[in-house]
């Protein structure tokens, strides 16, 4: 176990990881002031696209300026599959992985691929938001609608899973190929959404099914899909991280609009673990306790602009940002635990992934 305490959080650290992409920010320097005496390299593998990661990341270089990162941005899958094949040929792995897949992060703890961390915040962490003190929920994520603002100036765009089925079935024109979603087989937080619709609204097929008809397209990232919406290519956009739309938003003014669903909203968290095999593994204790901290719990809220799970943070004013009110909504999180083990299953994966083919796939005239 390694337990990181506050006269101790100036002890260490190690580099990040990508989506085919890999960045280093080397290390400031220590300057005027710096009583840390913490340097290293720090490996990270996430699948938090680099440009948001990247402030977060020199607010942590700023309070620990001897530390240099590697941050390697990764497909959920990809990263997943990194880490099995590192540590079980006997090498070295990230020293702090941070992901949007719940579930496989719940996984790798399950599986015996991450050791505990205690921090300063262990004690205080809700507990649907921690599993054996290894696996921790940094952000409280909600589903959202995206929406390209100009297709919807004569009318508003859908608000519930019973709107968007309504503007499938009854714009037709409006609506051919420009309803889109994340492709399941290869995004692991768009195939977990889909397993908690199912759970949790018995009629999400016959969404699905409408959404087959009207020619869905599938992206794996959020990205992609976004892109596409700012242009207009794409009408709405179903089941996609809050974080990346609410920057999106910011980003292309008048152009894309978000909307948290009102029949319910399934919310998720990324999630942080220290594998066993990290090269550094009191670095990744160090900056999963600086992320755990007020400081990295407000910096997590104001660059993704989600509410922080840090209680001290919840509680205190909200951060600007377009997620920082949940209030009204009928929130549904999911709670990191064993619980998720279901929906990796393989038979119940294949299940699921074989339905939603055949759910999308037109039927003949």
């Amino acid at each position: 176990m390694i337990r990181v305490l506050p006269f101790l959080f100036a002890l260490l650290l190690t580099p990040p990881a990508a989506r085919a992409e890999i960045s280093f920010l080397p290390a400031p320097g220590p300057g005027a002031g710096d009583e840390s005496g913490v340097s290293g390299e720090i490996v990270i593998y996430s699948s938090l696209d680099t440009r948001l990661a990247h402030p977060l990341l020199a607010a942590f270089q700023a309070r620990y300026p001897g530390i240099a990162i590697r941050y390697e941005d990764l497909l959920t899958g990809e990263m997943h599959e990194r880490i099995l094949r590192e540590t079980d040929n006997a090498g070295v792995t990230a020293d702090l992985v941070f992901s949007s897949a719940m579930d496989l992060q719940v996984k790798l703890v399950n599986d015996g691929y991450a050791q505990r961390v205690v921090t300063a915040a262990t004690g205080d962490w809700p507990g649907w938001a921690m599993w054996r003190e290894t696996a921790y929920a940094l952000t409280y994520e909600p589903a959202v609608f995206a929406w390209h603002v100009p297709s919807f100036a004569d009318h508003p765009p859908p608000a519930t899973r019973a709107d968007l089925l309504a503007w499938l079935e009854d714009a037709p024109a409006a609506a051919r190929g420009r309803i889109g979603t994340y492709d399941i087989a290869r995004s692991g937080v768009g195939y977990l959404f889909l397993a908690r619709d199912q759970d949790l609204f018995p009629g999400i097929w016959q969404v699905m099914a409408a959404m087959g008809q009207s020619g869905v397209q599938q992206y794996p990232t959020s990205q992609e899909l976004l892109a596409r919406i700012a242009t207009g290519e794409i009408a709405v956009g179903y089941n996609l991280l809050g974080s990346y739309v609410a920057e999106a938003v910011r980003q292309n003014p008048g152009q894309i609009g978000m909307t948290l669903p009102q029949d319910f909203t399934v919310v998720v968290s990324r999630v942080a673990l220290v594998p066993r095999a990290a090269a550094r593994p009191e670095l990744g204790a160090l900056l999963l306790d600086w992320l755990m901290s007020p400081e990295g719990q407000s910096e997590l809220s104001r660059h993704l602009r989600l509410p922080a799970v840090g209680l001290e943070v919840a509680a205190g004013e909200s951060p600007s940002g377009a997620l920082a009110d949940l209030s009204g909504l009928r929130l549904k999180p999911v709670p990191v635990g064993p619980g998720m083990l279901a929906y990796l299953d393989q038979a119940n994966r294949s299940r699921l992934i074989a339905r939603w083919q055949q759910a999308l796939r037109p039927a003949a005239p």
